[in-house]
């Protein structure tokens, strides 16, 4: 069983930054992608962000290219996501999420990921 716990969100003026966090805990060892999603009420999930731990390759949504950056410790087993330059539109509900391996597409397909945080809220105002 693997836990995220994902923490950094609030609520901000567009423009500003925010780092999210993900830590993970417990069997963690087999995963191999990381990946943050977002969902604002009546919106369908997206993912903006992923992550393949073992060789750093990163993935982005074409809506947060430039603007996301995802990364590890990998001695505290977490994942970031930097937000910068904040938009409205970027308003939503964080999740992050854990699958045993990235591939070209993988932030299309969120029911491919087995484990899922609580989630942490960004709120930005215009």
């Amino acid at each position: 069983q693997v836990q995220l716990v994902e923490s950094g969100g609030g609520s901000v003026q567009a423009g500003g930054s925010l780092r999210l966090s993900c830590a993970a805990s417990g069997d963690i060892y087999w995963r191999d992608c990381m990946a943050w999603f977002r969902q604002a009420p009546g919106k369908e999930r997206e993912g903006v962000a992923a992550l393949a731990l073992g060789g750093d390759r990163t993935y982005y949504s074409d809506s947060v290219k430039g603007r996301f950056t995802i990364s590890q410790d990998n001695a505290k087993n977490t994942v970031y996501l930097q937000i910068d330059r904040l938009k409205v539109e970027d308003s939503a509900m964080y999740y992050c999420a854990a699958r045993y391996t990235c591939y070209s597409g993988v932030l299309r397909y969120s029911a491919d990921f087995a484990y899922w945080g609580q989630g942490t809220q960004v709120t930005v105002a215009s």
